[in-house]
């Protein structure tokens, strides 16, 4: 009864503002029964929907050992700090700091701030950083490249219309065809030049073709699973540049599997998520998971630079290209990787953003 009587004094503008805050609000009575949670501590502690009234070390066991802490705060009415909180969710933990405030009598407000995230904002920005770099650098090589492969390919051609000896013509077309090939590899490297044309789209769309497109190889040791959220609306997205990163994703997830184990592909909505330096209300995630043995440690600082690659014969460009081309989409591809998970994330503004204060 105390989480309706709260809810029903709690006025409607001051529930908006709460749910629009990026840090994460759990508000307790005295037993540290739950009260209200706003929109993002709903999303970062992955909580169902009838929690009001429910204890919050029954619903987060990390929780338990702060119990009688939060309780004596209550009493004292003392504004207390906890560092590196651990949380367990399921299949995944977070780490938190926990800034908890005695408020009205008997009530208490916890300020919920994830350091993984904050951490992986840090490791996104110079992953961008690191990435804007690269590009720029191959966009000069390939530059330098091109102007003597036109040269090469204008002189074989030449060469050829010249001579009439067919050994000798064998020798003008290898030297047409490896121009060729690596006019390909450079072009390649540099991504399409031309802005994203975007268009409104069902996420699910592109997805489902690049599933169909793994299904077809019909091979018989891997299995895939979808697990898509059907409320998701339509997204403004270039279609040309996101199914190729699909597609090098899920390619990157079989070979890691070697076509033997699961490969699931999911859709989700994120809220207050931060995407390349700005905070966007509401964005889209598309995960590609694969219960493989994780990516190597010393490939993990390197991951997304063009040339490395774990796969002895691979061309290490497959992620490279891929977060190139959601990039240029405002968006960002994360990862998180132990062995038997492995995860890549796609995410995608929905609405417009604002920058991240």
């Amino acid at each position: 009864m105390a989480a309706v009587s709260y809810r029903n004094r709690f006025s409607t503008d001051s529930a908006l503002l709460l749910d629009g805050l990026a840090t994460a609000i759990v508000w307790l009575d005295p037993e540290l029964r739950i009260l209200y949670t706003n929109s993002s501590a709903a999303d970062l502690l992955e909580l169902p929907h009838s929690v009001y009234g429910r204890a919050l070390t029954d619903l987060l066991s990390g929780f338990h050992p702060l119990a009688a802490l939060l309780r004596e705060q209550i009493l004292k009415r003392e504004i207390r700090t906890y560092r590196e909180v651990e949380i367990s969710l399921g299949r995944r933990s977070i780490t938190l700091d926990c800034v908890a405030t005695p408020i009205v009598p008997e009530e208490l407000v916890l300020e919920l701030y994830p350091l993984d995230r904050h951490l992986l904002i840090s490791r996104e920005d110079a992953l961008t950083e690191r990435h804007q770099a690269n590009r720029m650098l191959l966009l000069r090589l390939a530059h330098e490249i091109r102007n003597p492969l036109g040269g090469v390919r204008g002189a074989a051609q030449l060469l050829e219309s010249e001579l009439h000896d067919p050994a000798l013509l064998d020798y003008t077309r290898i030297i047409l065809s490896e121009v060729d090939r690596l006019n390909t590899l450079v072009e390649t490297l540099i991504g399409p030049l031309s802005p994203p044309r975007p268009i409104p789209l069902n996420i699910h769309e592109p997805i489902e073709h690049v599933i169909h497109l793994a299904e077809a190889e019909r091979l018989p040791h891997l299995r895939l699973k979808r697990d898509f959220d059907p409320s998701l609306p339509e997204i403004a997205l270039d279609r040309d540049l996101l199914v190729p990163a699909l597609i090098n994703l899920v390619r990157n997830a079989r070979e890691a599997l070697e076509d033997h184990g699961v490969l699931s592909v999911r859709s989700r909505v994120e809220r207050q998520y931060t995407i390349q330096g700005l905070r966007h209300p509401l964005a889209i995630r598309i995960d590609i998971e694969d219960d493989g043995p994780g990516v190597p440690v010393h490939l993990r600082e390197r991951l997304f630079l063009p040339l490395v690659s774990g796969r002895s014969g691979g061309c290490g460009l497959g992620l490279a290209i891929a977060q190139d081309l959601i990039q240029r989409q405002g968006g960002l591809i994360e990862w998180r990787s132990r062995p038997g998970q492995t995860v890549f994330s796609i995410l995608l503004p929905l609405v417009d953003s604002h920058h991240d204060n």
